[in-house]
């Protein structure tokens, strides 16, 4: 489960979800959910792999949507689904999207940036909880 909040001029993002697999998943999800108005319009036609070495768990989720991030900026390639493994020492993930068409893809917000501002991970009873703030 992933859900938006205003920030000042920014955009928060909170994501909660039973394991950090998921979480990292739901959070990338969140993150496109905000870039394109309909991410079911998102079609699976191209896969990306991302390897992001790392032991902190906060450190980790900001390197991981930064280089989800990137991908948009520099291939135009909007993401909707994701498979990610978190471990003690980073993860592994692929994701699958396809290049933007303006055609099907009304693009709503421009994230220029995640922050650290606000970034945190804690396990909260039987959910891990993040949130992230983006730069808009």
């Amino acid at each position: 489960m992933y859900e938006t909040f205003e920030h000042t001029a920014d955009l928060g993002l909170r994501v909660r979800a039973a394991d950090l697999d998921t979480l990292f998943a739901e959070a990338a999800q969140c993150l496109f959910s905000i870039i394109v108005e309909n991410l079911a319009t998102v079609q699976s036609t191209q896969r990306i792999d991302v390897q992001v070495e790392g032991d902190n768990r906060e450190f980790l989720l900001f390197d991981w949507l930064r280089t989800l991030l990137y991908h948009f900026d520099a291939e135009h390639l909007l993401l909707g689904k994701f498979e990610v493994h978190v471990s003690d020492t980073g993860l592994i993930a692929s994701a699958w999207g396809e290049p933007i068409d303006r055609a099907r893809h009304n693009l709503e917000h421009e994230v220029k940036a995640i922050t650290y501002h606000g970034l945190r991970i804690e396990k909260s009873g039987d959910l891990w909880e993040a949130e992230v703030i983006v730069d808009i």
